[in-house]
C-alpha cells in the first residue's frame, strides 16, 4: 500500500484534533473534508498512472484540491 501525498493530517499536523472534532459537529466540514480526500486520492491515481488523465483535467483537480484545503484551513484556524 503506498502512502497518499498531501493527506490533511500530513499537511495539518497540529490541527489532527480539531479536524476529528469538526468531522463529528460540522456538516459542512465534514463534506469539505472528504471532498478534499476524494479529489486528493484521485489525484493520486492519475500521477502514479494507476488511472492516467490528461493535462488540464489535472490542473482542474490540483486547482479543486488547493481551494478546498484553503477552505478547510480558514475553518481550522478561525
Amino acid at each position: 500500500m503506498s502512502n497518499t501525498p498531501h493527506e490533511l493530517a500530513e499537511e495539518f499536523p497540529e490541527h489532527i484534533a480539531k479536524m476529528h472534532e469538526l468531522k463529528q459537529s460540522d456538516a459542512h466540514f465534514a463534506k469539505l473534508f472528504d471532498a478534499y480526500h476524494e479529489v486528493n486520492r484521485a489525484i493520486h491515481r492519475a500521477e502514479t498512472d494507476v488511472e492516467p488523465t490528461d493535462d488540464l483535467h489535472m490542473e482542474e483537480m490540483r486547482k479543486e484540491r488547493l481551494k478546498l484545503k484553503d477552505e478547510i484551513y480558514g475553518m481550522l484556524a478561525g
